[in-house]
Parts: C-alpha cells; structure tokens; sequence
C-alpha cells in the first residue's frame, strides 16, 4: 500500500512530533507532512488478540481510511493504535470511532 507508514522511524516521528486523541477503539496520532501525500500508520498490541483478530483489525482501518481518503486534509502523517476494546468492533462502529477521531482531530476536508 502507498499510503502507508512502515518505518519504526515514520511512527516515532508522528509519536514525538503529533497530537494525539483518544476515544474508547482507537488513539490516533496527527503529525503534518512535508509533501501533500496522506499516510496512515495502525499500530495493533499482541494484547489485542492473535494474529488473525491483529490482521482484521488492520485491513478493517484500512478499508476504513481508503473508502473516506478523499474527506481528508493533505500532507498528513496518521497513526491509529488499536486498543482492546476493539477486539470485536463491526466496520460500521469502527468506521465511526475513526471519522469521530478525525472530525475531533480537524483534519478533516470541509463540505
């Protein structure tokens, strides 16, 4: 995927440099970017369950974050920590808790 961060490097400059807010599934980290590209990092414990709830999880942000892509500000580098709770989260409550993040956030394009 492009628009992904995968460096350790690229998540501890978001986690030094960025806001962060939290909600009940998720904490997201904001960090602005030098280029216009938009980036997400998800960041999922082994205290969330196994590999296979681990990678669900992961697709399930992504999927979130590629459907509501164009609603975001460019040239931003974010960073989602899955919490424990979201262990059985249905995409719609994700889909909410990321764009409630977002909205809170401000990065979000207005209509």
């Amino acid at each position: 995927m492009k628009n992904s961060l995968k460096s350790n490097r690229d998540f501890q400059e978001v986690y030094h440099h960025g806001k962060s807010l939290a909600n009940k599934y998720f904490v997201m980290y904001v960090c602005p970017r030098e280029d216009e590209n938009k980036k997400l990092g998800i960041s999922v414990s082994k205290k969330v369950g196994n590999s296979v709830v681990r990678h669900h999880l992961t697709r399930l942000l992504r999927e979130v974050f590629r459907l509501n892509e164009k609603m975001f500000n460019s040239g931003l580098n974010i960073v989602v920590i899955v919490r424990v709770n979201a262990k059985d989260i249905s995409y719609k409550e994700a889909e909410q808790a990321f764009m409630e993040l977002a909205s809170r956030h401000k990065i979000l394009e207005e209509q």
